[in-house]
């Protein structure tokens, strides 16, 4: 669908989604160009890469000539740059209808689920690659290994992509072969009623090829006609861990395939949630032929993605970062950081995600973020939205049963985190509370 010269538009290019395909269409030999709102690691990198990118929403910035324009919903509705494009006879897709015409011509693995998409993607992929399988990939993150968010070959045997169901995007694709690891509440303001998201995440199923897999976590319900393969730790997955031994370094634990083949591997990420996604991105190799030998191999050398339980400090004081935004998930981040430090005090920075998704989790956030013994509260970062009356983060900080909680601005952040220096420190959120990771990281690294 990309060709060599095609000109092309992302409004929203420094979106993690948006960069990959920016990424891929300028390899494509596409003229390639964004806009953005505010300026970001992701988009010196762009930039860097030869791309151009705008940062003001200004209609007389928009090249003169284009061909294409992809936008991400994350674009604001009252958009000038948007605003324009619409008024021009110039084809507009959103990034999820882009990604789906670029999957159909392939043979496409597409990992779905409200939680662990990015970090089983990237797994997948490198499992995948190091088996020396052609692997082009979209991942939600920089994964490590790749140093990238694209992996990228001319002729792929296989296309492997995130099935975000925000927005239904997820919708826009036809798997042969797909990941299913949570189907939990989210996007409610997409969605209105839970039962509507399973709704989804059917469909995506009832699309795929007829001879597909999916590769289900053991404990979701969905009618399946592919060949399903189920992952977890109990006898009731045809992929599960066995005997797991969580040290300092990892988690070792044996796989039990489907043929009852058992081997010792070794992940070196901590927490349950980590090893769950391992096993669904081995449950995806194993079905590839990958061998077990070779899927351990793999799996011993997965340096993880920014971002995903991200450890930027191991000294004396241990700071890891986390792109936890929905309360299952900081559940999962909070867990993997007690399981390695039992004993200590754990002080957290939490930045809310969305003033929608902070009132229908309220109660839930504030019994999550009990588990620390420290707490510094950040503004909600509205991303798309504007304020809901009630809503607030001063609202979450009152529900929150612990002593030591405190609200703060930004601004104030570095500086009460260097008046506490804390022996175990945890940021989580998925809006820019990223912009403080490499200071932090600085700061904490010279303490």
């Amino acid at each position: 669908m990309i060709q060599t010269g095609d000109r092309i538009f992302f409004l929203g290019i420094g979106g993690i989604g948006m960069s990959a395909l920016a990424r891929y269409a300028h390899m494509q030999g596409a003229l390639v160009s964004g806009y953005d709102r505010t300026k970001s690691e992701i988009t010196d990198d762009l930039l860097a890469e030869g791309i151009s990118v705008i940062f003001e929403d200004d209609p007389e910035l928009l090249p003169d000539q284009l061909d294409l324009v992809v936008f991400t919903p994350a674009i604001p509705s009252d958009s000038r740059l948007l605003a324009k494009v619409k008024k021009l006879d110039i084809l507009l897709l959103k990034r999820s209808q882009l990604l789906g015409a670029l999957s159909e011509s392939e043979y496409t693995i597409a990992i779905a689920g409200t939680h662990g998409k990015t970090s089983i993607t990237a797994l997948t992929a490198w499992l995948l690659h190091r088996a020396g399988i052609k692997v082009t990939a979209f991942i939600g993150g920089i994964a490590k290994n790749f140093n990238s968010n694209l992996v990228l070959n001319k002729k792929p045997d296989v296309f492997i992509v995130e099935a975000d169901e925000f927005d239904r995007s997820f919708l826009y694709l036809r798997a042969n072969m797909a990941v299913i690891s949570a189907i939990e509440a989210d996007h409610l303001d997409v969605y209105g009623d839970a039962s509507y998201l399973q709704d989804a995440f059917q469909e995506f199923v009832n699309q795929m090829s007829e001879n597909g897999f999916l590769v289900l976590q053991e404990d979701q319900k969905i009618d399946c006609e592919a060949h399903l393969v189920r992952y977890g730790f109990s006898d009731r997955s045809a992929v599960r861990a066995q005997n797991i031994e969580v040290t300092s370094e990892g988690q070792h634990f044996d796989i039990v395939f489907p043929d009852n083949v058992k081997i010792r591997a070794f992940l070196p990420l901590a927490g349950k949630h980590n090893l769950s996604n391992a096993l669904a991105a081995v449950s995806m190799a194993w079905i590839n032929l990958v061998t077990p030998e070779m899927i351990v191999a793999g799996l011993a050398t997965f340096k993880g993605i920014k971002r995903r339980f991200d450890i930027r400090v191991d000294q004396k004081h241990f700071y890891v970062d986390d792109y936890a935004h929905h309360p299952t998930e900081i559940n999962a981040c909070l867990q993997a950081v007690r399981s390695l430090f039992p004993e200590k005090k754990i002080t957290a920075v939490f930045q809310p995600h969305l003033y929608s998704r902070t009132r229908d989790f309220m109660r839930e956030f504030a019994q999550s973020l009990e588990a620390v013994d420290d707490l510094i509260l950040l503004e909600i970062y509205p991303a798309r939205e504007l304020p809901i009356p009630e809503v607030s983060s001063e609202k979450l900080l009152q529900m929150i049963n612990l002593t030591d909680k405190k609200l703060v601005g930004k601004d104030q952040l570095l500086k009460i985190i260097d008046q506490k220096r804390p022996e175990v420190l945890v940021t989580m959120g998925a809006g820019d509370i990223d912009r403080f990771v490499k200071p932090l990281e600085k700061m904490i690294s010279q303490w």
